[in-house]
């Protein structure tokens, strides 16, 4: 059964005192809210507050979509030019500070932050056996937010000599930016914690595991160019397991082969709670899957949705005609509607004809309303072919192309096709390549591009040394007595 990520009122609490100016007697009673400084008396407390640290996982649904929209491998879409600026501005390159949606990934990520860390700055406070686990779950989730933080936003507000204590009101003023090779020095403690801590297989599906924080560990170095400890840690993970490659690609994304011998890690969703478009955030649904959705469709297997985030012909034919994976990651509208004659649809802004199939509403979900909001479809966040692939760009890199071919071809031979034998920069090329087509639809593009020099090239309106990263929103800087310098550009 799907792990649901029960919200849970914990991280609001405010301090259940205030300092009354008042000296009569009957105003100075004990507060009937429990505050910060009198929980975590039991395993269940942290238990509840971990599952809150676990719920800002689902809004990354737009880390996700504009993720992909900002890449060459989708448009952004939706019903006109004017729907949803922010992700228009976005797949334009023309996006400024003031971003709706950059805005939002900004405070959810930090939210994210912040319960991990309400966990950690309590967490000496009451011992239970199996604490180091809890504590690797939270150190797991607290690396997952700041490496989406870092990855969007460069250089980040952190608190270098209490790490582990939440922001509060007044931190802005005193907080600064702090290079992005510190907050990746956090990012690896914590998931060198996790990995020592976390078990191979989790008694609930959904938690962290030794795996996930092994993949994200050795994206961490990925990232950061440290191709020796990329090539050392994920080849632990690769020859260890307990992860494959899914036989059957064409069942991978479907909801039924979720948690899937392939998925490392997942963001669970449910479609058992209703949701509106005033808390997308709130949603215990996946909403990128409704936003992909096909505009006014009526016919089988799909259902309706507002035609966002668009592949592109680029991408379609960047595969070969004999690749299994193409149809089952972009859906030909036109194909589709003439194999299925009873198809109707309508086509939305910068229709393309194709459709991000990973990720669009199927039929035979609860369909709780809003319908669009409450998809069940899990979010493969680290699958073991992303592994595979990243492990070969760190041997390539590292000079071992043998090791490098073997796992791209391994991702290569489950698509239909052959073997690749080239070495250095060929090599790395196909490894790229091999990269865009093995995740497209899944918000790893754009940050690939980036971080491997070729966004200029590849992405209409890209600046170098300026898209690089995105603006941090205009009101945390005026929040924070404008002491913050925006990124370069903006």
């Amino acid at each position: 059964m799907k792990t649901r990520y029960i919200k849970v009122g914990l991280i609001m609490l405010v301090s259940g005192w205030l300092a009354l100016s008042c000296g009569d007697d009957f105003v100075d009673v004990p507060s009937f809210d429990e505050d910060s400084e009198n929980f975590f008396n039991s395993e269940s407390d942290y238990q509840e507050a971990l599952i809150a640290a676990y719920d800002m996982l689902q809004s990354t649904y737009l880390n996700v979509m504009v993720g992909e929209i900002a890449s060459n491998n989708t448009l952004a879409g939706g019903e006109s030019a004017t729907d949803v600026p922010g992700i228009q501005e976005i797949d334009d390159m023309t996006h400024t500070p003031v971003n709706q949606q950059l805005r939002d990934i900004w405070s959810w990520m930090f939210a994210g932050v912040n319960r991990a860390n309400y966990i950690l700055e309590f967490q000496d406070k009451t011992d239970f056996p199996g604490k180091d686990a809890v504590l690797a779950e939270t150190r797991f989730l607290r690396a997952y937010y700041y490496f989406e933080l870092v990855k969007w936003f460069g250089p980040l507000p952190f608190n270098v000599q209490e790490p582990d204590r939440r922001i509060l009101f007044g931190d802005q003023d005193v907080l600064e930016r702090q290079p992005e090779e510190v907050i990746y020095g956090l990012i690896e403690s914590d998931l060198i914690f996790a990995a020592a801590n976390l078990p191979a297989v989790q008694a609930e599906t959904g938690r962290a595991t030794k795996g996930a924080a092994q993949a994200l560990l050795g994206k961490a170095y990925l990232y950061q160019e440290k191709f020796t400890d990329a090539a050392a840690i994920l080849d632990e993970l690769i020859n260890t397991g307990p992860y494959d490659l899914l036989q059957d690609y064409s069942t991978m994304f479907e909801n039924f082969n979720e948690n899937n011998i392939e998925s490392v890690f997942e963001v669970q969703y449910t479609d058992v709670e209703g949701a509106g478009f005033g808390c997308l955030q709130c949603s215990e649904g996946n909403v990128a899957v409704g936003f992909n959705g096909i505009r006014n469709y009526a016919g089988p297997v799909f259902e309706s949705g507002f035609s966002f985030n668009v592949p592109t012909q680029e991408v379609y034919d960047a595969f070969d005609p004999s690749d299994v994976r193409r149809d089952v990651a972009i859906l030909d509208i036109e194909a589709w509607a003439a194999a299925n004659p009873e198809v109707s649809y309508v086509e939305g802004f910068e229709h393309t004809g194709f459709y991000n199939r990973k990720y669009i509403a199927r039929q035979g979900d609860l369909n709780t309303p809003d319908a669009n909001l409450t998809n069940p479809n899990n979010y493969r966040a680290i699958r073991f072919a992303d592994v595979l692939l990243m492990a070969a760009e760190a041997h390539n890199r590292t000079g071992n192309d043998t090791r490098a071919q073997q796992y791209l071809n391994r991702v290569r031979n489950r698509a239909g096709l052959g073997n690749i034998n080239d070495t250095g920069t060929a090599l790395r090329n196909a490894i790229y390549d091999e990269r865009r087509l093995e995740l497209v639809g899944e918000g790893h593009h754009f940050f690939d591009l980036v971080r491997t020099g070729r966004a200029a090239q590849a992405i209409n309106g890209f600046t170098a040394g300026k898209h690089e990263l995105f603006p941090i929103p205009s009101i945390e800087i005026e929040l924070a007595g404008n002491r913050w310098n925006q990124n370069p550009g903006y």
